[in-house]
């Protein structure tokens, strides 16, 4: 019996190990927090050198991390000029004929020459695998814009991007999902939007996600499967075959640039198991990065850090906000889960069980752009931010879901089902716990080994220790400050040489915002889930000016 992926109908059994697998994350870290807090009021010593042990393995974890950052963000450089669709035109070559590139004379600089080796090798693997890549030609998008709130300022900006495609508009059919609840006002802006640009595109069509679907939960996940299975019944009457189409499921607000679907179709065409596999572009907030505080700008500047050092990991990479898969592959694994809130992530462990491990998410070096969770005001902004890195941290509910996956299937190898379990587990407690050990938990044994063991070798040696390792994170914090000026848009924005350096002074605010708005939501969602509190899905507030102003999704490295 094919496992369905989800927490509903569960047997008793099942059941049971849902619960426990629910109470361990939220359990550990609380264990972790409670236990270091009493360690260091039992034995200060002891609980000092445990902070050390842990402040070196963190500096070394991100030393490690900084150094996949730079290599993440170097080849995101050397692709940026890369001309996607030529590339398209060259692979679709039977494979005895495939092209031997040779550089022109603009293409002699050392972005291109990377380029363009990486690509030969690309062109070699693909000889060496005899793949036969579908033609260029019969390669058709869908894309989803699913809408709950979202007005016309919003949504306009990522359809008229795809407008702007090198990829032909001819060939993508775009769907505005609206939910049947959504205010009259976002209804006629979505109508609007169908009258203006259906003739741009193969199609605009404007479905309608009815309420309280039996079995559904008022998540993003049953309207974008609402929408995807209209999307297979056009398709399907038009002879246009599910296996040579690709499925994009973008948030409301995202903005993508020209040539985002010539790299998506090049990377599939390449990709040796095209429908096993989702395609994963770096995200960054970019739509209104000047317009929001600082503590929510460096906040997602991080997320999209995040991002690009996971992309130097495709075997672990897991598929996160806006992301695109194989429409074959959507249908073959019964589209996105209904009532799961977290539904990027979890079509990628759906998939994954469904195919018994042999799937996996291939990286886009190539961006797509969303808002900065924003309000009015500051303080409604911070309920924001905070809301939204909840319901990111709410992932959390996959892990109970994909451990009884992995105990049902006994296809997966164990190694597999261990590691991938483990960064699963590890990364939840990490996120929930790290930053509070960093910046409050670390320091109370020092002061209590001080009161109650002055003349220790480790009181003496505790405090030089922790100040070096945080003067070498230093190195870390200067190289990060560098390369989020090199990640945010320079084109449109002209900003003074005191604004400058505000901008980097702002990176300070990273251990109170790590926080407060990523650690404690975290450990919120946890909490939550250990005692069955289940979260409802929350639509982020999506502001736009009175002008419906929107930098555009330019980004210079």
């Amino acid at each position: 019996m094919t496992f369905r992926f989800s927490r509903q109908g569960l047997t008793p059994r099942e059941q049971v190990l849902e619960r426990a697998f629910e109470i361990l994350p939220g359990a550990t870290s609380w264990t972790v927090l409670v236990g270091m807090v009493g360690l260091a009021f039992w034995n200060p010593l002891l609980a000092a050198m445990v902070v050390i042990a842990f402040d070196l393995y963190w500096l070394l974890r991100l030393f490690y991390m900084t150094m996949f950052l730079v290599l993440s963000s170097m080849r995101l450089s050397i692709e940026a000029p890369t001309d996607w669709m030529a590339r398209v035109r060259e692979v679709q070559q039977s494979d005895h004929n495939l092209p031997t590139p040779v550089p022109t004379a603009a293409q002699w600089d050392l972005k291109s020459r990377c380029s363009l080796w990486m690509y030969r090798r690309e062109l070699r693997a693909i000889r060496r695998q005899q793949l036969s890549p579908p033609p260029a030609d019969a390669i058709h998008h869908v894309v989803i814009f699913p809408i709950a709130k979202e007005r016309r300022e919003v949504v306009e900006p990522g359809i008229e991007s795809l407008i702007h495609q090198t990829f032909p508009p001819a060939r993508v059919l775009v769907i505005l999902a609206v939910e049947e609840r959504a205010d009259p006002e976002v209804k006629v802006d979505a109508a609007q939007l169908q009258q203006g640009y259906r003739t741009r595109f193969l199609d605009l069509l404007l479905v309608t996600h009815p309420d309280r679907i039996p079995g559904e939960a008022r998540v993003k996940g049953a309207n974008a499967t609402w929408a995807a299975k209209a999307a297979a019944v056009y398709l399907q009457d038009r002879g246009i075959p599910f296996e040579h189409t690709l499925i994009s499921c973008f948030d409301a607000d995202t903005t993508v640039s020209p040539q985002y679907l010539a790299c998506l179709t090049y990377r599939f065409m390449a990709c040796s198991e095209r429908t096993r596999a989702s395609f994963q572009p770096i995200p960054v907030y970019h739509n209104n990065i000047w317009e929001v505080p600082a503590f929510a700008r460096i906040l997602d500047i991080g997320s999209s850090f995040f991002q690009l050092i996971e992309a130097t990991h495709p075997d672990r990479l897991v598929t996160f906000s806006s992301h695109s898969m194989s429409f074959q592959a959507l249908i073959d694994v019964g589209y996105w889960p209904v009532d799961l809130i977290s539904d990027d992530s979890a079509i990628f462990w759906k998939a994954f069980l469904h195919y018994d491990g042999h799937y996996r998410v291939v990286p886009l070096y190539i961006t797509v752009s969303m808002d900065v969770a924003a309000a009015e005001t500051w303080r409604k902004t911070i309920v924001n931010v905070y809301k939204q890195k909840r319901r990111w941290a709410w992932g959390v509910e996959n892990f109970p879901i994909v451990m009884r996956g992995f105990l049902r299937d006994e296809k997966i190898p164990l190694f597999t089902k261990i590691r991938h379990g483990f960064k699963l587990f590890e990364g939840h407690v990490a996120w929930a716990t790290w930053a509070f050990l960093l910046t409050i938990i670390g320091w109370i044994p020092a002061l209590l080994a001080g009161r109650e063991f002055p003349d220790s070798v480790v009181y003496y040696s505790a405090p030089r220790i922790t100040a070096t390792i945080f003067h070498l994170s230093s190195v870390v914090l200067l190289t990060t400050v560098v390369l989020s000026y090199c990640l945010l848009p320079k084109e449109r924005v002209t900003q003074p040489f005191l604004k400058r350096i505000g901008l980097a002074l702002e990176w300070l605010l990273v251990p109170l915002v790590s926080l407060l708005l990523a650690a404690l939501p975290a450990l919120d969602a946890q909490t939550r889930l250990m005692f069955g509190r289940y979260l409802e899905f929350w639509v982020t507030e999506k502001p736009r000016a009175s002008d419906g102003h929107c930098l555009a999704n330019e980004i210079r490295v």
